[in-house]
């Protein structure tokens, strides 16, 4: 197989076949991300991604349940490039349970439902959308490119697809000066689009990303960890959904923590309030990374 460094993947596809067959990110502008700067976007020919899913299968085709399709947001790729690629994956892999690949709003709100049905048809179930935040207000100052009504629309057009959805929201990205406003508006948002899985990380401010810049000149502030604790509270004070499995366990985070949504959620509150009275030990600056 061939990578275009560098690679990156949700922590819960670590065991995933991943077939890298976008170079970059369409969008590529969000303030915080260093992931695919300098890398230009595009696709990668047809031809190498068959290639690479052919070789993949002679190598491990009794092994590979889970396909993660990178890079950054494939779903804005046609449906004429996607279609042969899902057949493919499923010709070389008989044992294959879940294709799941990174989305943005813009690009879920840019395919029909009539394609998205088609692509759940094919065997993509699971998108990785990462809104960030709920906050109108902060998702301009991030340059998300997208509104929370147009997550939740992006989000309506899954479900209606018969997909499934985890959400990323990012703990701090609001700043101290919306700290609120952000976590719980998030909380909202993560209620309204309903998706089956659903995390937040902690925001890391990236050097040489436009966010540390306005760091540097005094103009973001990042909340110090009682607050990003109680973002977290406030957060899932308003998330509400129907049913889902919650994680706050990424590196980034200071309080790994987790279950099931509404099932655990007093037992998860519970564990924050201890983390703020200091009676639960929190993880060091130096175990913490992206």
């Amino acid at each position: 197989m061939r990578y275009d460094e560098p690679l990156f993947r949700p922590p819960s596809e670590a065991d995933s076949f991943i077939l890298q067959a976008t170079l970059g990110c369409s969008w590529n502008a969000c303030t915080y991300c260093r992931m695919y700067r300098g890398k230009r976007y595009r696709e990668r020919p047809l031809e190498e991604v068959l290639a690479d899913i052919t070789e993949a299968g002679a190598r491990f085709a009794e092994e590979v349940r889970h396909v993660f399709v990178a890079d950054g947001d494939p779903l804005g790729m046609a449906l004429g490039h996607w279609e042969p690629i899902l057949r493919a994956l499923a010709t070389a892999f008989p044992r294959l349970r879940r294709v799941s690949t990174y989305a943005t709003a813009r690009n879920l709100l840019e395919k029909s439902p009539e394609e998205l049905k088609r692509l759940r048809e094919l065997g993509l179930s699971l998108l990785f959308l990462g809104p960030e935040s709920g906050d109108d207000v902060t998702l301009h100052r991030i340059a998300k490119g997208a509104s929370a009504a147009d997550h939740v629309e992006a989000a309506r057009k899954a479900r209606a697809a018969g997909m499934e959805q985890s959400l990323i929201f990012l703990l701090g990205a609001g700043g101290r000066e919306r700290s609120e406003e952000h976590a719980r508006t998030s909380g909202r948002l993560a209620t309204a689009m309903d998706p089956r899985f659903l995390s937040t990380l902690t925001l890391t401010v990236v050097p040489d990303t436009p966010l540390a810049r306005l760091e540097e000149q005094g103009r973001f502030e990042l909340p110090d960890v009682p607050g990003l604790l109680r973002e977290l509270r406030w957060f899932l004070e308003e998330a509400q959904p129907s049913a889902a499995i919650f994680r706050s366990n990424h590196a980034s985070n200071y309080l790994p923590i987790g279950g099931r949504l509404p099932r655990d959620r007093e037992a998860i509150l519970a564990a924050i309030d201890e983390a703020l009275a200091g009676r639960v030990r929190l993880r060091p600056e130096w175990a913490r990374g992206l």
